[in-house]
């Protein structure tokens, strides 16, 4: 097993664990020497980005998180740097005992949780926890992580912050809100979805000079999708080709009040290069499709009877923009799914289908499911909160019960993957696309991909990361208040055109 770019390899604490031990039998990488690795990367990055800081606080709990900690102390008060280290651990490892001797030697100043000290200077560095935190925080480790995020000082975390899940990206109670997150050996999952990516701030990945050949014999449990590399799947244009070859994305949705939906959906189908583009919905919103985006084929209908001679047109459908769960909204979806046609399903196509209104059960192995939280929550049959708490464990049993490619919408997007394989985590995006329609664009636009002819699979990959990433350029460019969702479609096209793709 291999992977091309470690950084890129998303690991649970399980599997750390293991690369730890990995590392420390086959290259005899002693615990200390991984600290004191780990204390110079910090360093390093911490003098680069917030410059030598005035006063340097490191809240350092019991653990091997809490040792690199110490060593990071000696090693800055090596460079005359003033530290204060606030202790949490009654009782130190082994390892810890061997770094906190470090920093006695450097002549560390230390004081206790529960003793007066002042945070109004410098940079905190939080070295609570570790990887192996899971469930309530117990005090003093609660009171300390709201005295860091209460500051307004700047923080690094040591490999995660504390409170921070790194399996599953979810916090119980609070976590350390930092601007820097220093992730050692093994990237974690938990990093980049959930919580986490308003959590970690910018996140480095230092292998701690871990052989790659030991990195390697752990399979990775997630990996970071690149957006470069999916673009290079989309199928090459022959110099003769036409548009039938493009395929044909057809949406089915559009109820009373809810015909913007369709629109978007359409819209992001025919941009991301469909050679043909349809609407099946309410007859009172064909005038507007066509006065909107003249290029898409509008028909009107009023009954499922009515859509079906329309379904022998399309290579693709994609159901439930704007679709509503009125009896009309059943009678579509129904046909849809009887059409056995590769299918995309979002919105109330996904509350239609978790309300058990399809049946016989079909075979969604030519599917993509696109829920948010709330729909993952209905298909299941849980609560938002369970969905939130691991949200891997939600894309897996998505998956497996619909036999279909699942990508759960959120910070830190998921798509599934064949059991066995990682899950693939979409490392774009930002809070501007918190708004109306952009759940519809997204499922536009794996639909016309997947009418070009990409698998189930690599249209839900690409799809998410080229939708994230037009909404990154689109904030860069335009600020991020007030982004509508319409205003990516020029950033869409640039990056499917984009000949040069270091500059995505």
């Amino acid at each position: 097993m291999s992977h091309t770019l470690i950084q890129d390899a998303l690991f649970t604490a399980k599997s750390s664990r293991e690369l730890d031990r990995l590392a420390r039998e086959q290259q005899g990488i002693a615990g200390t020497v991984l600290m004191k690795r780990a204390a110079r990367a910090a360093l390093a990055e911490l003098l680069d980005a917030f410059g030598t800081p005035s006063l340097l606080t490191i809240f350092c709990g019991s653990g091997n998180n809490g040792g690199d900690g110490y060593v990071l102390a000696a090693l800055a008060a090596e460079k005359n740097i003033t530290v204060q280290c606030i202790e949490l651990g009654a009782s130190l490892g082994e390892d810890a005992t061997q770094a906190k001797q470090f920093a006695e030697q450097a002549r560390v100043s230390f004081c206790q949780a529960d003793s007066h000290f002042e945070l109004d200077q410098g940079v905190i560095v939080d070295s609570l926890l570790g990887t192996g935190y899971d469930g309530e925080l117990r005090e003093p480790y609660a009171k300390a992580i709201t005295l860091i995020n209460d500051s307004g000082l700047p923080v690094l975390a040591m490999d995660i912050p504390s409170g921070l899940n790194c399996d599953t990206g979810a916090v119980a109670s609070v976590a350390v809100k930092a601007d820097m997150t220093l992730t050692f050996i093994a990237a974690k999952q938990g990093l980049f979805t959930g919580r986490g990516p308003s959590l970690c701030g910018e996140v480095i990945y230092d292998s701690l000079e871990v052989e790659e050949n030991i990195l390697n014999q752990v399979m990775p449990d997630a990996a970071l999708m690149d957006l470069g590399d999916l673009l290079d799947q989309l199928p090459e244009e022959d110099a003769d080709l036409y548009k039938n070859q493009r395929g044909h994305g057809m949406v089915i949705g559009g109820d009373h009040g809810l015909g913007g939906a369709a629109i978007i959906a359409a819209e992001g189908c025919l941009k991301v290069g469909s050679g043909l583009a349809s609407v099946a919905t309410r007859p009172e919103h064909v005038g507007a499709v066509l006065a909107r985006q003249p290029e898409v084929m509008a028909s009107g209908v009023t009954s499922g009877q009515q859509l079906e001679p329309l379904l022998d047109r399309p290579s693709v459908l994609i159901v439930g923009p704007g679709l509503g769960l009125s009896s009309w909204s059943e009678q579509l979806m129904q046909k849809a799914v009887a059409a056995n046609l590769p299918m995309v399903i979002d919105a109330d196509g996904l509350n239609i289908l978790a309300e058990g209104r399809v049946v016989p059960k079909p075979d969604g192995s030519q599917w993509v499911l696109t829920p948010h939280a709330g729909e993952a929550a209905r298909l299941l049959g849980v609560t938002v909160a369970e969905i939130q708490s691991d949200r891997f464990a939600a894309v897996s049993q998505l998956q497996q019960k619909y036999n279909a490619v699942v990508l759960l919408k959120g910070p830190g997007t998921l798509v599934s993957n064949s059991p066995g394989k990682p899950t693939k985590i979409c490392p774009y995006g930002n809070s501007s696309m918190a708004t109306a329609g952009m759940g519809d664009m997204l499922s536009g636009i794996i639909g016309g991909l997947m009418a070009q002819g990409l698998s189930p699979q690599m249209a839900a990959e690409l799809g998410c990361c080229l939708h994230s990433s037009a909404a990154d350029m689109a904030a860069e460019n335009q600020g991020s208040r007030g982004l509508v969702t319409s205003d990516l479609l020029p950033y869409i096209r640039t990056l499917l055109n984009n000949v040069d793709q270091e500059a995505l």
